[in-house]
């Protein structure tokens, strides 16, 4: 009787699995602007200044931060400014945008910061299936920066790959 082999874990075949770089939601906080402004339309510099300063800024310690304003006002940039500084000393990170968007920025950090050495002439699968939504962005990242590295990218699973790049043959091999 014939050993059973399992040909995808001989293969050599590296899977990245995307949802590493996905932040856990508790480590995700938003701080809006929206609180801070007079009947949720103007922001008066004197009032927003005072309470600012008498803000409970421990919430956000540790936390990354998305600084942004949930309703339709004008908001002059020094009122983000001004937040932002008062988030420095406590949080982890500080983004402008929605929480979403500190999200999507966070998996795209992390993917250009892969050490690319690791998957040198190295066969890719890049994970396409779980339970942590991933942005479409991570997988052009992550594409864009192991292909000039990769003998191969490919999307899915080790056992059901949809083929992306192959490293073409050398001349005269």
């Amino acid at each position: 009787m014939e050993p059973i082999v399992n040909k995808v874990a001989e293969s050599g075949i590296i899977t990245l699995d995307l949802a590493q770089y996905v932040p856990a939601d508790e480590d995700l906080v938003l701080f809006d602007l929206k609180p801070f402004l007079y009947m949720e339309l103007i922001l008066r510099e004197k009032d927003y200044r005072a309470a600012l300063q008498t803000h409970d800024w421990a919430q956000y310690a540790g936390k990354q931060v998305a600084l942004s304003c949930t309703v339709d006002a004008i908001i002059p940039v020094w009122a983000y400014m001004l937040a932002a500084n008062y988030l420095e000393p406590v949080a982890k990170s500080v983004y402008f945008g929605t929480i979403e968007e500190l999200k999507k920025s966070i998996v795209l950090n992390g993917i250009n910061n892969i050490n690319i050495e690791e998957y040198t002439d190295k066969r890719v699968v890049i994970k396409g299936c779980g339970d942590t939504p991933i942005p479409d962005a991570a997988y052009v990242a992550a594409t864009y920066h192991l292909k000039p590295v990769v003998k191969s990218i490919m999307y899915g699973e080790p056992c059901s790959t949809v083929p992306i790049y192959k490293k073409p043959m050398a001349k005269g091999v």
